[in-house]
């Protein structure tokens, strides 16, 4: 097995030179950074994360905790999350927590052991408060600050208006919103909020829907939306909070006749690569998921260094027109 100094004696460097890097502790230059990586691939040299966090107060791991790991928006989000770390030579260690609380004591105990550098909570059912007690940066993705250091969100409620001004720009006259969790309070809601002002404004009639803790557990709304289809068969808009509602909007609606977008317009939520699989694609309110992670780990690594990162951050949406909601097909 590979050790620092053979890495050291493959690159010509000094064992200090080379825990530097490994470690990103002072300025470094691309060559000698370009060089160890070379050198511990060809090595197959793993450097020994618990070793290395037991000689500083916190290793190069970030802890991360998510409500699914099925859901695309949060596997969109975990990929750019570890990118970004990357990027910055640190590893994410992840949670699921399947909106289960109950882990909270195990999520705790793996960021002691691992002295994480900090923490990024996106799991609404997570109590936050307990995770105070580590003395480590606390970020939060789409969900309430809290107890936290701070908050990434993308503009809900300006996500919320734009929806609404599509579907009723495209002809749409009776509108739903399909929105978050009842249960649950998070930053999403204010799409509602942003949809309804809208709706109000014009004069357009409208009506939001809640979704179930179980829906959202399980990524299952076809029975809901059959039900809503049935129950409100005048309505020819339907603003979803997420392309997954969406998506299964464009099933349900082909096993009741109704043709999209000519019958029933639909515009969905965060603009992931769903959004451009399905038939018709889905017009979306793009959250910037790539901007977002990386702020994200700015702030985090910012903060424990000691710096001032501000306490919430709102980051803009951009509506992504496609067939399901399209000015364009306005005959």
């Amino acid at each position: 097995m590979a050790t620092l100094k053979d890495v050291a004696r493959e690159t010509g460097l000094t064992v200090t030179t080379v825990s530097r890097i490994l470690n990103n502790r002072g300025y470094i230059s691309e060559e000698s950074r370009k060089k160890v990586e070379a050198a511990m691939k060809k090595l197959d040299y793993q450097p020994n994360e618990v070793a290395r966090a037991l000689s500083k107060k916190s290793s190069n791991v970030i802890g991360l905790i998510v409500p699914h790991i099925n859901n695309p928006y949060f596997a969109e989000v975990i990929s750019n999350l570890e990118n970004e770390a990357k990027k910055k030579r640190y590893n994410i260690l992840l949670f699921n927590s399947k909106s289960n609380d109950d882990n909270e004591l195990k999520y705790i105990d793996m960021c002691k052991s691992n002295r994480v550098a900090g923490i990024i909570m996106m799991s609404g059912s997570v109590q936050m408060e307990e995770f105070s007690g580590l003395n480590v940066p606390l970020i939060t993705i789409e969900r309430n600050l809290e107890c936290g250091t701070a908050s990434i969100e993308c503009d809900n409620f300006h996500g919320g208006e734009m929806a609404a001004r599509q579907l009723i720009e495209c002809g749409a006259k009776t509108l739903l919103h399909i929105s978050g969790v009842n249960e649950t309070e998070m930053p999403a809601d204010e799409r509602s909020v942003g949809f309804a002002k809208v709706c109000e404004a014009q004069g357009v009639w409208h009506r939001e829907i809640k979704t179930t803790v179980k829906q959202y557990d399980s990524g299952e709304y076809h029975e809901l939306l059959t039900e809503l289809l049935l129950e409100y068969p005048e309505v020819d808009g339907i603003f979803a909070s997420s392309d997954v509602i969406a998506a299964q909007l464009i099933q349900v609606s082909k096993k009741l006749g109704k043709r999209v977008p000519e019958d029933l317009k639909i515009v969905g939520f965060d603009d992931i690569n769903i959004a451009s699989l399905t038939t018709p694609t889905i017009t979306s309110i793009r959250q910037p998921i790539k901007e977002m992670a990386s702020t994200a780990i700015k702030f985090l690594l910012d903060a424990a260094a000691g710096k001032v990162v501000p306490t919430r951050m709102i980051l803009p949406v951009q509506l992504n027109e496609r067939e399901s909601c399209s000015r364009g097909m306005i005959s």
